[in-house]
């Protein structure tokens, strides 16, 4: 995607939050709409309830209250995901606006704490997929991998594993580049301490999620509990093997991870919340690689 420069990126933001916001008062509209059907049905119930018997006008009122209640909850539903969709928008802008400014060599010094309670805000407002009836969750959402073919976007968030001064160490990084005719990433150190770029093969890049799964309606694009994965230790940049202890509840919850921890008497850590940004499937390594 090409860089859009400020003050037209700018300029498209605002018109977007206009329409966002006219979008928004059609929801609540909607909202209210819905909530007048509702009324109607759970009263006609009660009638029915009071009367002890369904009649056949009965029956013919209620099925035409619930038809008129689930057509206007569809259209409730369409303004919700013309928000949502506004909403990816105004973030995408955001993300080329940031990224230009970095290609003209404006980045920002951000100090640690700041910068940890940037990642953490960004794992918690990654897009939450919610689809269709019957609709399978696509790749990078959640726990569900990506295509082997498949190649991450400038700006993208990925684990990476790169040397250290005695291994090799998956880190949180940021994608760069992507040369088609090596096969290779250029991507940057996400830690505002480190600042080093690496130029690796797709193996050694894997990308992050970029949506997140609902545990209420998609609860197979979590991490089963028991699973041993590859996760961010809270307040670093860095992947460490743990074990999925439980899974998130609810969208805005973490997984609950016990990491490998020689210091523990049992070899793990206490249970430490992830986002499910940062959990990825164990990568073993493999000989002579």
């Amino acid at each position: 995607m090409a860089a859009v420069s400020d003050p037209q990126a700018a300029k498209t933001i605002q018109l977007t939050l206009k329409e966002l916001m006219k979008t928004l008062k059609k929801c609540d509209a909607g909202r209210k709409v819905s909530e007048a059907g509702l009324d109607i049905v759970n009263s006609q119930h009660k009638e029915v309830e009071t009367e002890g018997l369904l009649s056949v006008a009965s029956q013919g009122k209620l099925v035409k209250s619930y038809q008129q209640a689930v057509g206007e909850a569809e259209k409730e539903e369409e303004e919700l995901r013309r928000a949502v969709e506004k909403i990816y928008q105004i973030r995408t802008l955001r993300n080329e606006m940031r990224l230009a400014a970095r290609a003209s060599g404006n980045k920002e010094n951000i100090r640690r704490a700041a910068h940890m309670k940037m990642l953490a805000n960004n794992a918690q407002t990654i897009p939450l997929w919610v689809g269709q009836e019957g609709e399978q969750p696509p790749q990078l959402c959640g726990a569900v991998q990506a295509d082997q073919n498949y190649v991450a976007n400038t700006g993208d968030m990925v684990a990476a594993l790169v040397k250290g001064p005695e291994d090799e160490n998956w880190i949180l990084a940021e994608v760069v580049s992507f040369n088609n005719s090596t096969g290779k990433y250029d991507v940057d150190d996400i830690d505002e301490e480190q600042k080093d770029r690496h130029t690796l093969s797709k193996r050694k890049v894997i990308p992050l999620p970029t949506m997140r799964a609902n545990p209420e309606t998609s609860p197979d694009a979590l991490y089963e509990k028991g699973t041993t994965v590859m996760a961010i230790y809270p307040q670093t940049t860095c992947f460490y093997k743990g074990v999925i202890k439980d899974q998130p509840a609810t969208p805005s919850d973490d997984y609950e991870v016990l990491f490998e921890d020689p210091s523990y008497a049992d070899g793990y850590s206490p249970p430490l919340s992830v986002a499910q940004r940062y959990i990825i499937q164990v990568v073993e390594k493999k000989k002579g690689k």
